[in-house]
Protein backbone atom coordinates (compact mmCIF):
# COMPACT_ATOMS: atom_id res chain seq x y z
CA UNK A 1 0.00 0.00 0.00
CA UNK A 2 2.51 2.36 0.56
CA UNK A 3 4.16 2.00 -2.64
CA UNK A 4 0.72 2.75 -4.17
CA UNK A 5 0.50 5.89 -1.82
CA UNK A 6 3.93 7.21 -2.86
CA UNK A 7 3.14 6.76 -6.89
CA UNK A 8 0.07 8.87 -6.03
CA UNK A 9 2.20 11.49 -4.13
CA UNK A 10 4.66 11.36 -7.47
CA UNK A 11 2.12 12.27 -9.48
CA UNK A 12 0.46 15.51 -7.70
CA UNK A 13 4.16 16.47 -6.86
CA UNK A 14 4.64 16.09 -10.93
CA UNK A 15 1.40 18.10 -11.54
CA UNK A 16 2.76 20.89 -8.62
CA UNK A 17 6.03 21.35 -10.36
CA UNK A 18 5.39 20.88 -13.83
CA UNK A 19 1.81 21.85 -13.78
CA UNK A 20 0.07 21.12 -17.53
CA UNK A 21 -2.21 24.36 -19.14
CA UNK A 22 -0.49 26.93 -16.84
CA UNK A 23 -1.16 29.06 -19.64
CA UNK A 24 -3.39 32.09 -20.57
CA UNK A 25 -5.81 31.33 -23.05
CA UNK A 26 -6.45 33.88 -26.11
CA UNK A 27 -9.86 34.59 -27.19
CA UNK A 28 -11.50 32.93 -23.82
CA UNK A 29 -15.02 32.54 -24.04
CA UNK A 30 -15.66 31.50 -20.30
CA UNK A 31 -13.49 32.72 -17.28
CA UNK A 32 -13.83 32.99 -13.36
CA UNK A 33 -11.36 33.29 -10.47
CA UNK A 34 -11.74 30.58 -7.74
CA UNK A 35 -10.24 31.67 -3.89
CA UNK A 36 -9.95 28.79 -0.96
CA UNK A 37 -10.15 31.51 1.63
CA UNK A 38 -9.55 28.96 4.53
CA UNK A 39 -5.74 28.46 3.22
CA UNK A 40 -5.11 30.94 0.22
CA UNK A 41 -5.21 29.06 -2.80
CA UNK A 42 -6.28 30.98 -5.57
CA UNK A 43 -6.95 29.79 -9.14
CA UNK A 44 -8.14 31.98 -12.39
CA UNK A 45 -9.46 29.53 -15.00
CA UNK A 46 -10.19 30.80 -18.67
CA UNK A 47 -11.66 28.44 -21.09
CA UNK A 48 -12.00 28.93 -25.03
CA UNK A 49 -15.56 26.93 -25.94
CA UNK A 50 -16.46 26.29 -29.70
CA UNK A 51 -19.56 24.74 -30.59
CA UNK A 52 -20.56 23.64 -27.73
CA UNK A 53 -16.50 21.79 -27.11
CA UNK A 54 -13.67 23.09 -24.87
CA UNK A 55 -10.88 23.39 -27.40
CA UNK A 56 -8.74 25.36 -24.66
CA UNK A 57 -8.18 25.82 -21.22
CA UNK A 58 -5.63 27.77 -19.14
CA UNK A 59 -5.00 28.57 -15.43
CA UNK A 60 -2.81 30.25 -13.31
CA UNK A 61 -2.80 31.13 -9.62
CA UNK A 62 -0.98 30.44 -6.53
CA UNK A 63 -1.70 27.16 -4.18
CA UNK A 64 -0.43 24.24 -2.36
CA UNK A 65 0.73 21.37 -3.90
CA UNK A 66 -2.84 19.27 -4.24
CA UNK A 67 -4.46 22.37 -5.69
CA UNK A 68 -2.32 23.09 -7.96
CA UNK A 69 -2.19 19.66 -9.22
CA UNK A 70 -5.99 19.43 -9.49
CA UNK A 71 -5.84 21.93 -11.57
CA UNK A 72 -3.25 20.58 -14.11
CA UNK A 73 -5.03 17.59 -13.97
CA UNK A 74 -8.47 18.91 -14.50
CA UNK A 75 -7.36 21.33 -17.90
CA UNK A 76 -6.06 17.73 -19.35
CA UNK A 77 -9.39 16.11 -18.62
CA UNK A 78 -11.85 18.90 -19.55
CA UNK A 79 -9.70 20.14 -22.52
CA UNK A 80 -11.72 18.66 -25.64
CA UNK A 81 -14.60 17.69 -23.89
CA UNK A 82 -18.29 19.20 -24.34
CA UNK A 83 -19.81 20.82 -21.71
CA UNK A 84 -22.05 18.67 -20.83
CA UNK A 85 -18.90 15.98 -20.59
CA UNK A 86 -17.44 18.82 -18.43
CA UNK A 87 -20.61 19.25 -16.17
CA UNK A 88 -20.76 15.40 -15.56
CA UNK A 89 -16.87 15.22 -14.91
CA UNK A 90 -17.39 18.29 -11.92
CA UNK A 91 -20.16 15.74 -10.85
CA UNK A 92 -18.08 13.15 -10.48
CA UNK A 93 -14.49 14.44 -9.29
CA UNK A 94 -16.87 16.24 -6.51
CA UNK A 95 -18.95 12.96 -5.13
CA UNK A 96 -15.55 11.23 -5.31
CA UNK A 97 -13.94 13.46 -2.77
CA UNK A 98 -16.65 14.31 -0.98
CA UNK A 99 -18.05 10.60 -0.34
CA UNK A 100 -18.68 8.78 3.04
CA UNK A 101 -17.44 5.41 1.60
CA UNK A 102 -14.83 4.13 -1.62
CA UNK A 103 -16.66 5.29 -4.54
CA UNK A 104 -18.06 3.01 -7.17
CA UNK A 105 -16.15 2.35 -10.29
CA UNK A 106 -18.96 3.82 -12.45
CA UNK A 107 -19.08 7.07 -10.10
CA UNK A 108 -15.45 7.58 -11.33
CA UNK A 109 -15.60 6.88 -14.43
CA UNK A 110 -13.71 9.61 -17.08
CA UNK A 111 -11.94 10.75 -14.59
CA UNK A 112 -8.64 9.70 -15.38
CA UNK A 113 -5.37 10.22 -12.71
CA UNK A 114 -7.70 12.75 -11.25
CA UNK A 115 -8.83 9.85 -9.34
CA UNK A 116 -5.26 9.85 -7.02
CA UNK A 117 -7.09 12.78 -5.13
CA UNK A 118 -9.95 10.65 -4.01
CA UNK A 119 -7.84 10.32 -0.40
CA UNK A 120 -8.59 13.35 0.38
CA UNK A 121 -11.99 12.66 1.22
CA UNK A 122 -9.84 12.02 4.65
CA UNK A 123 -8.73 15.28 5.31
CA UNK A 124 -12.15 17.56 4.84
CA UNK A 125 -9.09 21.09 4.83
CA UNK A 126 -7.96 19.47 1.69
CA UNK A 127 -11.51 18.68 -0.01
CA UNK A 128 -11.30 22.57 -0.47
CA UNK A 129 -7.69 22.59 -2.72
CA UNK A 130 -8.50 19.73 -4.60
CA UNK A 131 -12.42 21.13 -5.54
CA UNK A 132 -11.10 24.12 -5.90
CA UNK A 133 -10.46 24.31 -9.63
CA UNK A 134 -13.50 22.26 -10.09
CA UNK A 135 -15.61 24.77 -8.68
CA UNK A 136 -13.94 27.54 -10.57
CA UNK A 137 -14.37 25.78 -13.63
CA UNK A 138 -18.16 25.25 -12.66
CA UNK A 139 -18.94 28.92 -12.13
CA UNK A 140 -16.87 29.41 -15.28
CA UNK A 141 -19.12 27.29 -17.66
CA UNK A 142 -22.10 29.27 -15.86
CA UNK A 143 -21.19 32.94 -16.70
CA UNK A 144 -19.88 33.46 -13.00
CA UNK A 145 -16.81 34.72 -12.81
CA UNK A 146 -15.89 34.66 -9.04
CA UNK A 147 -15.70 31.03 -6.75
CA UNK A 148 -15.18 31.29 -3.17
CA UNK A 149 -14.40 28.35 -0.95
Amino acid sequence: MSDIRELYQEVIFDHYRRPHNRHDVDHASHMAVGYNTLCGDRVKLALRVENGIVTEVGFDGEGCAIATASASMMTDLVKGKTLEEAERLIERFQGMVTSDHEPAQGDVEGLGKTRILAGVRDYPARVKCATLAWHTLSAALHGRKEHEE
